[in-house]
């Protein structure tokens, strides 16, 4: 098979210019790709798929969240891997963010709930004016060239549609995503390829997906109906602390997904690998209080239906009033308290996770164990990793994203130091 060695010119060898690989062509990898390329080297990115961004542009659909304007600290806490990602984001922050996707002749805007959005919602303006500039800079890219390993001769290997291909690198960043969304290029294949260099990494687990609820037909029928305006909370096992969180869930045919249960999605990932089973506790009308709706809910009903009576006392109706009458005891529910109790404290057992494809992010991945202060991977010296394929987990809201391109930013930042005190090595 061809080996590849992307000639140099006689002023780039002059100017000890490198050829760097990045391989996986989502945030993280171009944001790598756009640094190294800014540093003079001659990078190429090569994509598994027929084209880029494919996960970037999927999370756009709804409106592309990039990140959170939220202060610095409270937004490091998103993060259950904090003080690894710290340096990361202070060198790259969300502030930092916007200015970049601003240069890329896009504004962005703060929504109610702090979220950062592109002003047109989408991703496919932002991608298309960040690969031009990087094309523009030189980057070249090799699509439908799916990793393969590395060779005995020290050459990395690629399946493409004209047969295996071979190519020689100085440098190399690795940023192939985590173990979601296989169809669009996660699928965590990469882990054989690092197991052989005795890379330490974590096993794969959902996050940010839905949860298994054993619903009755009755709940079942409501599938798609959103439950709004709800704070909902789960204890952690350990040590008793309860973490809540305020916003919207989304009833489906089995269980729970959505803003708040992917807010909590570590949390309760963890208690039913530790016990088996979480604990989710709703508080369906969060601006009353309990002895609010008592007083209201004590009132006579009259000639009214329940439904009738719920609604014009308290505002009780659609899929809230359906989760109460299938939490309370039908012969409950005239008792006022009951009712209260149940609207403020409704509590819903987890029986388990969906699987992991159908998750928007995974946890684990390579661990912090594994690579150096600048994510170079420890046993592979001139390999370095980025984005999702680290083990770091976050809700999403514009965590994931930032993460993304600040670990990006960070990694192509590595190499180009790296190569300027390794000028005459290539990787091995």
């Amino acid at each position: 098979m061809p080996i590849h060695s992307f000639e140099k010119t006689f002023d780039q060898a002059v100017n000890q210019t490198r050829t760097v690989a990045i391989i996986g062509a989502g945030p993280a990898g171009l944001m790598a790709a756009e640094r190294i390329a800014a540093a003079g080297h001659a990078v190429t990115v090569f994509e598994q798929k027929a084209s880029v961004g494919r996960k970037f542009l999927m999370a756009g659909k709804g409106g592309l969240n990039i990140s959170h304007s939220e202060p610095f600290e409270d937004f490091l806490q998103r993060y259950d891997q904090p003080d690894w990602l710290k340096p990361m984001l202070q060198a790259f922050t969300p502030s930092d963010l916007r200015t970049w996707v601003s240069d890329l002749g896009i504004e962005t805007f703060v929504g109610s709930s702090g979220r950062v959005f592109p002003a047109e919602m989408k991703a496919a303006p932002l991608l298309r004016a960040w690969v031009a500039r990087l094309k523009a800079s030189g980057v070249q890219f090799r699509l439908r060239h799916h990793w393969q390993g590395v060779s005995k001769d020290h050459t990395w290997q690629f399946h493409t549609p004209d047969g295996e291909q071979s190519y020689a690198f100085d440098a190399v960043v690795l940023a192939m995503g985590g173990a979601s969304w296989a169809r669009l290029g996660a699928d965590g294949a990469w882990r054989q390829w690092l197991a052989e260099r005795n890379v330490v990494t974590v096993d794969f687990k959902p996050s940010n997906g839905g949860f298994v609820v054993n619903f009755s037909p009755f709940i079942q029928a409501h599938a798609g109906e959103p439950v709004k305006s709800i704070v909902a909370s789960t204890v952690l096992p350990d040590s008793g602390k309860v973490i809540e969180k305020s916003g919207d869930l989304i009833i489906t045919e089995q269980g729970v997904e959505g803003g708040v249960i992917y807010a909590l999605s570590r949390h309760l990932r963890d208690a039913i690998l530790q016990t088996g089973q979480a604990q989710l506790t709703l508080d369906l009308m969060p601006s009353r209080s309990s002895e609010q709706l008592i007083s209201l809910l004590s009132k006579s009903i009259g000639k009214q239906t329940l439904a009738s009576f719920w609604r014009r006392q308290i505002g009780l109706d659609g899929i809230k009033a359906t989760l109460v009458r299938e939490y309370v005891p039908r012969q409950k529910w005239v008792d006022a308290s009951a009712v209260a109790h149940t609207i403020k404290n409704l509590t819903i057992a987890i029986d388990g996770m969906r699987p992991i494809d159908e998750a928007i992010s995974t946890a684990g991945g390579v661990s912090c164990l594994a690579v150096e202060k600048d994510l170079m991977l420890k046993q592979w010296p001139g390999v370095f990793c980025a984005g999702e394929m680290l083990d770091w987990d976050a809700p999403t809201g514009g965590y994931l994203l930032t993460a993304c391109f600040a670990s990006g930013q960070w990694a192509g930042q590595g190499v180009n130091e790296w190569l300027s005190h390794h000028a005459n090595e290539a990787t091995s």
